[in-house]
């Protein structure tokens, strides 16, 4: 005995029990591979992201640095515990960028200028730092350094006050992240600092020489040219290289791409 009309329910059913469609994995961002560095808690993880921004990760805390160039630059990596923001300008308070990330549960450490800035529904995760003020949280240590142009004038695209570069203590180690500055007095009376961040892009902040300058005064064991993209391209990060090492070959200059996708 035949029965055609079971046919149709036998079809449907077993199209109800089909596997569905895997979507296709989105593919990685395209970043430059993470360095580690050891701490007396734990390795330090360095993650170059864009322009002035890095992730760094330590003791199950992660930290990311003026987040900018988009949110789909930091997937994959952890939510941030700790933002910081160096200044108003876009490529540093970058608002979009923020806005599509999982900050929700992070706590923002920002100049006066920068707190001004944010939208309302970041106002009870902000803690103001100014120039040379200190805070102690979740087992690190945020310290405010100026950072200006020279001479250190009110017209000045970064005048003294405004904005802070950062020096964080983690696990014993110290990490100097210069924000948009000069070879400023502050910057050459660093010591201690174990991992520099150091800018270089006219004519906003720095030409290479004077970077050289500044990073010899302080002498850090690790230094990582950053922020280096001007009105006239990409600055000559292999001539600070060059510079600094041929001055004093102790300071490791670890050049990394920090333009993977042009922005």
């Amino acid at each position: 005995m035949k029965f055609p009309f079971l046919l149709p329910a036998v079809l449907a059913t077993f199209a109800a029990f089909q596997v569905p469609a895997q979507t296709a994995p989105k593919a990685a961002p395209s970043r430059v591979a993470a360095d580690q560095l050891t701490t007396a808690k734990g390795p330090l993880t360095v993650q170059p992201i864009t322009h002035g921004s890095v992730v760094l990760s330590w003791n199950g805390k992660t930290i990311y640095v003026d987040p900018y160039g988009g949110a789909p630059a930091y997937a994959g990596l952890a939510a941030p515990d700790v933002i910081l923001i160096t200044d108003i300008h876009s490529d540093h308070l970058d608002l979009k960028t923020l806005a599509g990330l999982p900050v929700d549960h992070a706590l923002l450490i920002v100049p006066q200028a920068v707190a001004e800035q944010l939208p309302a529904q970041y106002r009870q995760q902000v803690r103001v730092l100014r120039n040379g003020q200190r805070l102690d949280t979740l087992g690190l240590r945020v310290s405010a350094l100026a950072m200006y142009n020279l001479p250190a004038t009110a017209e000045a695209r970064h005048p003294k006050g405004r904005g802070n570069g950062y020096v964080l203590n983690l696990g014993g180690k110290n990490v100097y992240l210069s924000g948009d500055t000069e070879a400023t007095a502050e910057m050459r009376a660093l010591k201690g600092i174990d991992v520099a961040f150091v800018c270089m892009n006219l004519p906003y902040t720095m030409d290479v020489p004077q970077a050289a300058q500044g990073v010899l005064a302080f002498q850090p064991g690790i230094v990582y040219p950053y922020h280096y993209r001007g009105q006239n391209g990409l600055s000559d990060v292999a001539r600070f290289r060059q510079l600094v090492q041929q001055a004093n070959p102790n300071i490791e200059v670890r050049l990394r791409n920090w333009y993977p996708v042009t922005q």
